[in-house]
């Protein structure tokens, strides 16, 4: 959700519970966005991100959601030598 400066001021402890709840809250000074609030759980991540150690931690590590991964079965073409 965008907060304007002055509705933030006035609800300080709004928009931080729903930085806690909903995740980064903008806010705008004049209607350009200027700021955001997080949790301190996502500052964290973002300083320190997750690194994966191995091969099958990266991997596991993307997002495959949508991604066809099933294996081509036609047949390869022929190659004359």
């Amino acid at each position: 959700m965008g907060w304007s400066l002055a509705k933030a001021k006035d609800q300080l402890s709004e928009v931080v519970r729903r930085a806690l709840d909903d995740g980064p809250q903008t806010i705008s000074i004049r209607g350009k966005d200027t700021a955001v609030v997080l949790s301190k759980a996502d500052f964290d991540q973002l300083r320190e991100p997750e690194v994966a150690t191995t091969l099958k931690q990266l991997i596991s590590s993307f997002e495959f959601e949508g991604v066809d991964l099933d294996r081509d079965k036609t047949p390869a073409r022929d190659i004359e030598f």
